[in-house]
């Protein structure tokens, strides 16, 4: 069984929503699976079922086991948000093959299309993070050290999209790999603030040499980063040139009102769920009227005359 996992609580509930509508729109019956980033996951839980039909990760049990192992093998200062790292929970869910998707991040073409790629690699993903080198993954120590050859370093990725397959990782090999990490803070590239992406690239290079990157295997793959201003919109899809994109990831770029494809951002979050737009409207503050506006500049004229008096 193929689908997709998402880590989400209430406090990214509205992402959430737009990420699997933008699912939802190509596939109405892909698995989806939410795995709570922690115990305050109980309104977006029940939204995405409501709306997409959205499953709760069903095993909480082993969730939690996770978080606390995860705790014990890590100081308490190595992880910026320990919680992020639930996502590889996903090796030990229900699905056999699977895509993780960060929430900032809307897709415009069906899943099942990425999820082909498992047919060719037991790991996968689809960016261009190699390009920059080792930022946000390894620190020199690594290539001075010849823990990977220069090929393997090759493949390091960034961990809001990928895919794999149940089979590709156990517990035990997790557990013992996780201990090597939290036994050499130098490897890793912490910082700007970065939790799983470094720790889940040790992982892959080490345990799953069968990898494939989307960009590579399909020459021509667009950008896919929402910090790249060049894309244009066409029917609520974004396009580099002539090349539409696979998906769009914000990936640290601000998602607030005014922040880069904002308003696609909005039309995927409202488009199955008016009842939402119509809350979200009542809740943004009044525009102030011509005459209110007049007198704040009244106001604030008069307040640098008298500063100025004095």
């Amino acid at each position: 069984m193929r689908g997709v996992y998402i880590v989400a609580n209430d406090k990214v509930g509205e992402n959430a929503i737009a990420l699997v509508s933008s699912l939802r729109l190509h596939e109405p019956e892909l698995p989806i699976f939410l795995i709570p980033f922690n115990e305050d996951y109980h309104t977006v839980a029940s939204r995405l079922a409501e709306l997409y039909q959205v499953q709760l990760f069903p095993d909480l049990d082993f969730l939690r086991s996770l978080t606390q192992k995860i705790g014990e093998i890590f100081p308490r200062d190595f992880l910026a948000l320990p919680n992020k790292m639930r996502k590889l929970a996903a090796w030990f869910g229900p699905l056999d093959e699977f895509l993780y998707i960060d929430t900032d991040i809307l897709f415009f073409t069906p899943v099942s299309d990425t999820l082909a790629y498992l047919d060719q690699a037991d790991f996968i993903w689809c960016d261009y993070h190699f390009k920059g080198g080792l930022v946000d993954v390894f620190s020199d120590v690594v290539p001075e050290q010849n823990l990977f050859s220069p090929e393997a370093l090759q493949d390091v990725f960034n961990s809001g999209l990928w895919g794999s397959k149940k089979s590709s990782l156990t517990l035990d090999q997790l557990y013992d790999l996780l201990a090597e990490c939290a036994a050499h803070r130098e490897y890793f590239d912490f910082s700007n603030g970065t939790t799983d992406q470094p720790i889940m690239n040790f992982l892959v290079l080490k345990a799953i040499p069968n990898r494939l990157n989307i960009v590579k295997a399909n020459p021509g793959e667009p950008g896919s980063w929402g910090g790249s201003s060049h894309f244009e919109q066409r029917d609520y899809v974004l396009f580099d040139g002539d090349r539409p994109l696979r998906y769009l990831h914000w990936a640290g770029t601000p998602m607030r009102a005014g922040g880069p494809y904002r308003s696609l951002w909005e039309h995927y979050r409202y488009l199955n769920d008016p009842t939402g737009k119509a809350q979200a409207t009542a809740a943004q503050p009044a525009q102030p009227s011509v005459l209110q506006q007049m007198k704040a500049q009244i106001k604030s004229r008069l307040r640098s005359l008298l500063k100025s008096a004095h």
